[in-house]
């Protein structure tokens, strides 16, 4: 799997999840959201493990900007608000930073 792949993924999964929860205990949804928002939040993590570099923290590091970026989907598709350009700005810093981390040159 591509390395954009894993991260689109993985924030997709991560925001199911948590919506999950946040359905059930915020919007008072049945208790029963909870049991496929854990699945996600379980694929979200494992999803995680598959990006190819030796520090975690590397990998989590960069997956912060694409999550931001992926919220910001999630909140135009499924909560149907409009992203406004601060939200647009924000995120694409995040982008930025997630390229930096992801392909900056590294030393030994």
């Amino acid at each position: 799997m591509k390395l954009w792949a894993i991260y689109v993924t993985a924030a997709f999964a991560e925001l199911a999840g948590c919506f999950a929860f946040w359905a059930w205990l915020r919007n008072g949804r049945s208790m029963l959201w909870v049991a496929p928002g854990i699945v996600a939040l379980v694929a979200f993590a494992w999803l995680l493990t598959l990006v190819p570099t030796e520090a975690a923290g590397r990998a989590y590091a960069a997956y912060g900007g694409i999550y931001v970026a992926a919220s910001l989907v999630w909140l135009r598709w499924v909560e149907g608000a409009i992203p406004d350009q601060w939200d647009m700005i924000g995120a694409a810093v995040c982008i930025l930073g997630a390229a930096i981390i992801l392909f900056g040159p590294r030393t030994a």
